[in-house]
């Protein structure tokens, strides 16, 4: 006998695995964990076999779930996609536009003020991210665009390549190197690094220092990107960051020898076919809004 698998049970399978936990995704999908588990095995029993490697440290797909994990994720964007053709002409939802967690705020809040002026405009949801957690988000029809990296394999999104920019060295107006561009990479061994755990290229940094013989002490971490820059400008430290970052009381510098850039694209979702006019008016204020975004003289004072 064959029998329908409910969504629950899919949405319950998918979260445990972007989570990596039961608990984690027993909170995600607003269940308790028993809940939870009980769901999973009835999927189990539904399919015939185990799709998880259960430990106390961690889950992990056993090889049927890493076979029935891209189905899974197939019905749920087909099942988004039917939601949104039926259910659009009977309402008009917000546009989902995922951001990158290292876009910089003020480049967020233009795009918020000049979708509100748009006039008919629909709403606007924006849900935060790493480049991997978009393209998840984008594949399962959770948002309808995102502002993020472009990488390889994105072709599918129909990227728009909106910027390119250079990772710079961030000082306070007053360091003593400040003076210097490009700053000598073995010069800055005694100076204290603000460490920004979100960089995208936050291995290879420490790899170009560690290359150069230099191991400067760490004067503060954190995933908040706007007051990393913040405690540059007070005077703690230095760090690297794309050069979209500004502030009062930061110089941007080159780093002698590292000459990363990173692109910057949106990508659209398979199944927001529905919302492609909203999608293309967003595009186009996120390209005004990186063209607008200030970026300080480099000028040796």
């Amino acid at each position: 006998m064959t029998s329908m698998i409910d969504g629950y049970l899919l949405r319950y399978f998918l979260a445990i695995v972007e989570t990596g936990s039961f608990t984690a995704a027993a909170a995600r999908v607003n269940v308790t964990q028993p809940t939870l588990s009980a769901g999973v095995a009835k999927l189990e029993r539904e399919l015939g076999v185990s799709l998880f490697l259960r430990s106390a440290r961690r889950v992990e797909l056993t090889e049927a779930g890493a076979r029935f994990l891209q189905r899974a994720r197939n019905i749920m964007q087909e099942y988004n996609a039917a939601l949104g053709e039926i259910g659009e002409p009977a309402r008009r939802r917000a546009l989902r536009l995922g951001l990158l967690h290292t876009v910089p705020a003020s480049i967020g809040e233009r795009l918020v003020r000049d979708w509100q002026s748009i006039d008919g405009a629909n709403g606007l949801e924006i849900v935060e991210g790493s480049d991997a957690e978009l393209v998840t988000r984008l594949d399962q029809g959770r948002v309808d665009m995102a502002l993020t990296l472009m990488r390889t394999g994105t072709e599918k999104y129909a990227p728009v390549v909106v910027g390119e920019e250079p990772y710079l060295l961030m000082m306070p107006e007053g360091h003593p190197l400040a003076g210097q561009d490009p700053v000598p990479s073995d010069a800055l061994h005694s100076t204290p690094m603000v460490v920004r755990r979100r960089c995208e290229v936050l291995s290879e940094v420490s790899r170009h220092f560690t290359g150069h013989g230099v191991r400067p002490p760490l004067a503060y971490r954190t995933v908040q990107e706007e007051r990393a820059l913040a405690m540059v400008a007070a005077g703690l430290g230095v760090t690297v960051m794309p050069a979209s970052y500004v502030a009062p009381g930061v110089v941007q510098r080159r780093l002698s020898g590292f000459d990363r850039t990173r692109t910057l694209a949106v990508l659209q979702s398979p199944v927001a076919m529905a919302l492609r006019s909203d999608v293309a008016r967003m595009t186009s204020l996120v390209q005004e809004a990186l063209r607008r975004q200030p970026v300080p003289s480099r000028a040796i004072p």
